[in-house]
């Protein structure tokens, strides 16, 4: 695990992904994605941590694992970019084929294990009206660090309670490896739809 976490700590500071919460296409939220993870020793499910869902049932991440997962980090209570990058999803999802849409899933992990409690991730998800093949989590801090770090994702809790971070949507194959990386707000969503079909049809 901590040759994993070296290994794409050091793609994460070759791409040059900066802390943002921003809804404008600044550079800092349309930096390059990483390049996708070729061998199945950077699964990211080889990760230890335990989480919560929004049920309140404890899951290893490799609860995921069998079919594509588009993942990001967010918060609840955030009112600029999380959105946003929620809406994102959406898209991404609207643009899958209608019969492989429901064989990929869809993964919100939380910044805030504080504030964002499965109780208060449940309400998000009738808030929002998302579908049983999306994932909600929350995580302890330490957990949520890692992940962030596997996923290229920088993060700071600000003075007010909110948090700066990077706006990132990966798209894992059904291994948990990394195949490609959707940077920035208000992006094409084609391209990371078409990835997550062909994650499918590979033998």
């Amino acid at each position: 695990m901590k040759t994993l976490l070296i290994t794409l700590s050091l793609l994460v500071s070759a791409s040059g992904a900066e802390p943002s919460c921003c809804p404008a296409k600044t550079a800092a939220c349309c930096a390059k994605a990483l390049p996708a993870a070729k061998s199945s020793e950077l699964s990211l499910y080889q990760a230890d941590s335990t989480w919560t869902t929004d049920q309140g049932k404890n899951v290893k991440l490799t609860a995921l694992q069998g079919r594509p997962q588009i993942v990001t980090m967010f918060f609840s209570t955030c009112v600029s970019a999380c959105p946003l990058l929620v809406n994102d999803m959406k898209r991404i999802e609207e643009t899958l084929p209608a019969n492989v849409r429901t064989n990929v899933g869809f993964a919100l992990v939380s910044f805030d294990s504080e504030l964002d409690t499965p109780a208060k991730l449940a309400k998000y998800r009738a808030q929002h009206k998302l579908p049983a093949n999306w994932t909600l989590l929350h995580g302890e801090p330490d957990d949520v660090l890692e992940l962030a770090a596997l996923l290229g994702v920088k993060f700071k809790k600000e003075s007010t309670g909110g948090f700066s971070h990077s706006n990132i949507i990966t798209l894992l194959n059904p291994s948990g490896e990394i195949v490609t990386q959707q940077v920035g707000l208000n992006r094409d969503p084609a391209p990371l739809a078409e990835a997550a079909v062909k994650t499918l049809t590979k033998p």
